[in-house]
């Protein structure tokens, strides 16, 4: 299997799935996942931890940025498996349970297949279990408010807008920050590369996600990570720059 990881700062690694990025922080011998990609992606995860010197086990636990079926897809395979628990937001949890219904719906998608570039991506997703319906019923919300006591001791930040309970978590000891879909640089549906916001129809509120970048912009944080696209490393506060005034831009078409 091809190994798609890198190392972007201090015991932080990206691992990057079907079109989507995951984050692994390490901490000694244990290990926090960021995200969990598509239902296909799960082989990848576990051989990309191994490729690491990492067994699976090593998972303290999966922490979700929000419940889209493009970042919840191995929960369930690593809970069943491993025992892993997965933690998200408190007003992202009837999300990721599948008791409310915030995603683009597969006719969204339909409708934006323009070129060979999109439909790949659409093809790609399909195969990556893009139309299978994943809830994830062992779900629970995070332990406390701050720092969280796991390995890498990222915090959330609530960026709510691309759904109601998203969030982003600052890794104040690397520098960095995951942002999940609040703020990408890049995704098969945009022309545009460089810090964005995700098309309209993926957000459940544009509005609200670009009022959530004010939660991000003043963060101590050079490495920003995405939840699609490269790492940007021009600093947080420079990424929602461009990302605010791609959205004017974008907008004036």
């Amino acid at each position: 299997m091809l190994m798609r990881h890198q190392q972007v700062a201090d015991n932080v690694f990206t691992i990057a799935g079907t079109d989507v990025n995951m984050v692994l922080l390490r901490e000694g011998r244990d290990l926090t996942l960021i995200d969990a990609g598509w239902y296909g992606d799960a082989g990848l995860i576990e051989a990309t931890i191994e490729a690491l010197g990492h067994r699976p086990e090593d998972i303290t636990a999966v922490l979700l940025t929000h419940a889209h079926l493009d970042h919840v897809g191995a929960l369930n395979h690593l809970q069943a498996k491993y025992g892993i628990p997965a933690y998200t937001s408190p007003l992202e949890v009837p999300h990721a349970k599948g008791e409310v219904h915030e995603s683009a719906t597969p006719l969204d998608v339909i409708k934006r297949l323009t070129d060979v570039s999109t439909c790949g991506w659409a093809l790609r997703i399909t195969r990556a279990g893009g139309l299978r319906k994943n809830p994830v019923p062992h779900i629970q919300p995070f332990r406390g408010a701050g720092e969280l006591d796991l390995p890498g001791r990222p915090t959330p930040i609530a960026t709510p807008g691309h759904t109601s309970g998203h969030s982003a978590f600052h890794l104040a000891a690397a520098g960095a920050v995951v942002t999940g879909d609040t703020l990408v640089t890049a995704h098969p549906t945009s022309r545009f590369v460089g810090p964005q916001l995700l098309p309209d129809f993926f957000n459940h509120s544009t509005p609200a996600t670009l009022t959530a970048l004010e939660a991000l912009e003043s963060l101590d944080a050079e490495v920003v990570l995405p939840g699609h696209g490269a790492p940007f490393t021009g600093g947080i506060g420079q990424a929602v720059d461009r990302a605010r005034t791609h959205a004017r831009t974008d907008r004036r078409k």
